[in-house]
């Protein structure tokens, strides 16, 4: 019945393809295995700025508030606070207030404010690309400052001579996040 007809020959792949294959699989998954991490370091910062920016509104507000009922002399009060009170919602990698924590303990990515030090801390997650702050383990760190005019020029806010501008939010270290 087959007579005169050749049945096709099935071959698998070469050693030679398996290998070109093999290889083309790798680096596509080296490209999107780097595109995933600068993804991932993009949201930290995202969201590490964002944190700051309501942190940064919640002050602004709350001297406004205080301009609207002619409290600013309460401002002061605030000074060196810790500024996630002022939230309506804290953020869910917010530990709390901490007093003599070892920093490598707590979760990397995660914000908590340290009470002796008086200054809100940020843990970096990808080290690798923050540069700046604070070292062992990576930080950045922030304080409630009262903004005012010197006008008795001592470098110190007096109550009653110096007039006061408001609420900010500063870094007490520069950084940067690098690609």
């Amino acid at each position: 019945m087959n007579q005169g007809r050749k049945q096709p020959e099935h071959r698998g792949f070469s050693l030679f393809e398996l290998l070109v294959v093999i290889v083309i699989v790798s680096m596509l998954m080296v490209i999107a295995i780097s595109r995933l991490l600068a993804l991932q370091v993009d949201a930290e910062r995202v969201v590490m700025e964002s944190t700051i920016g309501a942190l940064r509104s919640a002050l602004g507000i709350k001297v406004a508030e205080s301009i609207v009922k002619q409290k600013i002399a309460a401002l002061p009060a605030y000074e060196d606070s810790n500024p996630m009170n002022l939230l309506a919602e804290v953020p869910r990698n917010y530990l709390g207030e901490i007093e003599g924590t070892d920093p490598y303990t707590l979760e990397k990515g995660s914000w908590y404010f340290d009470k002796p030090a008086k200054a809100l801390v940020y843990i970096v997650d990808n080290e690798g690309y923050f540069s700046g702050g604070m070292d062992g383990p990576p930080r950045a760190r922030f304080k409630v400052r009262l903004v005012y005019t010197d006008i008795d020029g001592n470098g110190v806010f007096d109550s009653g001579v110096d007039s006061i501008e408001g609420l900010r939010l500063t870094a007490l270290e520069p950084y940067k996040w690098v690609k």
